[in-house]
């Protein structure tokens, strides 16, 4: 492994704001306070050390550009900048085979500044954040606005699209995460437009700290003394625009920034990210401490990795017990750290980086590259060589169903009995199963009553951490429809 900041006028002497990897070739943009967008190849040098080659620039903001997503099908790329502008931007042919992009569309409806965007993972929506206050969900194919959520009552400066697409989620500095659930519609009720009103609604309000694990809500300190609820998050004196939460990429969890714990009674708060579990997202089942610096942004690898061996035999348990391993990066204003769903602690710690706050985070869909902005207008990147990161179990990408599924019956009944299922290229074939049980914690399904299989849209809601189970199991039943129907 080794880190470099690359020293390049990646944007002039302006700020780079925001920065994303593309899902399949590989590029790396970066955005500006210079009102631009830039295009970078990335590669090592003969050191072994990474460095980037500049490929195209993109120019048509007005103003500063606060946030850049590609989408997870890789065909689009979505920005956002001050004054409330978000556009949408296609690749074009270009005669010397230079990256190119255009302007597809223009969203605008926020009022202030845009500061965060979340992709749906079917790549047909966005969830925008503003320092109008209000989150927006828009349907990018028409351009139009689905929902507005107005529930924030100050800057919103993070959001989150769950890769299922069952939750959304934003974070502001009224000291709040929100958590928004889709709406399920009756059949004699079902959408006939494109646009829907109330789509999502506020399952879950995170503030204050009444919600960490306890049998009961009122705690007593050493002294006897009743401790009072404290709040969980940073308020708006926070010294940055951006509190970038984030999903993992089998949905299982949920890692929040600029959080706040407090040890004990009167004890002074630290700076801490909070992971919550999505089987119960009401309180934190986990802190990161950040020793110096807030937690600003938060970044999963796209890639799954087997577990390391003799891990749990040096006693460096997280508390996670999953049957493969994620990786996550989590930023401070002045820190980098990584860490791996097997230990409790950084697996690498990059510090002193920059002269100014970091702004935002990006892995390289093969898990070689992270990439890390500040706001004293230089990236700096890490690469790891080989398996430094470990062996890996899936590639890059959205791991849901294509679009593109081979047909099947309209409906399946099968009995399972300790049976590890795979479906072909890792999925069951658009399939939904509908059961009574939680599975995300093994690498089979254990069930003895029937399971029903019932064909469906394959862009649909799932539990996607029943489809890691399939993409980590052993073989053994990729013919089961063929030979069971």
């Amino acid at each position: 492994m080794k880190g470099a900041t690359v020293q390049i006028a990646w944007h002039g002497s302006e700020p780079v704001l925001s920065l994303d990897f593309h899902p399949h070739s590989g590029l790396l943009a970066t955005a500006g306070a210079d009102h631009d967008i830039k295009i970078w190849s990335v590669h090592q040098k003969e050191s072994g050390s990474p460095t980037v080659e500049f490929e195209a620039d993109l120019c048509y903001h007005s103003k500063a550009v606060n946030v850049l997503r590609f989408s997870p099908s890789g065909q689009l790329l979505a920005s956002g900048g001050d004054g409330g502008e978000i556009l949408i931007w296609k690749p074009i042919e270009r005669a010397d085979k230079k990256p190119s992009w255009k302007v597809l569309k223009t969203l605008q409806l926020h009022v202030r500044d845009v500061l965060d965007l979340a992709w749906s993972p079917d790549s047909l929506s966005l969830m925008s954040g503003s320092v109008d206050n209000q989150c927006m969900i828009w349907d990018v194919v028409s351009g139009k606005v689905l929902q507005v959520l107005n529930d924030h009552q100050h800057f919103v400066q993070g959001v989150a699209w769950d890769p299922a697409g069952e939750f959304l989620t934003s974070i502001s500095s009224d000291r709040t995460c929100r958590i928004y659930s889709r709406q399920s519609v009756p059949k004699s009720k079902k959408r006939k437009l494109a646009v829907v009103q109330n789509m999502f609604t506020c399952k879950q309000v995170l503030a204050k700290s009444d919600a960490l694990p306890s049998k009961t809500n009122i705690t007593i300190d050493a002294d006897g003394r009743v401790a009072k609820a404290s709040q969980l998050f940073h308020d708006e004196t926070l010294p940055s625009f951006f509190r970038r939460l984030a999903w993992s990429p089998d949905s299982s969890f949920l890692v929040v920034p600029s959080g706040l714990h407090r040890i004990a009674h009167e004890a002074p708060s630290c700076n801490v990210s909070f992971i919550f579990s999505r089987s119960d997202l009401s309180r934190p089942c986990i802190h990161l401490p950040a020793p110096t610096k807030p937690v600003v942004a938060v970044r999963f690898c796209p890639v799954i990795f087997s577990l390391r061996e003799n891990e749990t035999e040096k006693g460096s348990s997280s508390g996670f017990a999953l049957p493969y391993r994620l990786v996550f990066a989590v930023a401070t204003l002045d820190s980098l750290y990584v860490y791996d769903t097997q230990r409790s602690e950084p697996i690498v710690i990059f510090a002193g980086i920059h002269y100014a706050a970091i702004t935002d985070i990006a892995w390289s869909a093969d898990a070689q590259y992270v990439a890390v902005s500040s706001q004293d207008g230089y990236c700096s990147l890490l690469i790891f060589h080989g398996n430094e990161l470990g062996t890996k179990l899936s590639s890059g990408g959205n791991f849901f169903p294509p679009a593109a599924l081979p047909p099947y019956p309209n409906s399946i009944v099968c009995s399972l009995h300790k049976l590890i299922l795979e479906g072909s290229n890792g999925y069951f074939g658009g399939f939904i199963l509908t059961w009574s049980h939680s599975c995300h914690r093994d690498a089979y399904l254990s069930l003895s009553e029937t399971v029903t299989c019932k064909s469906t849209n394959p862009r649909a809601s799932v539990p996607y951490p029943w489809y890691t189970c399939l993409q980590t199991s052993p073989p053994i039943l990729r013919n089961f429809f063929q030979k069971t129907c």
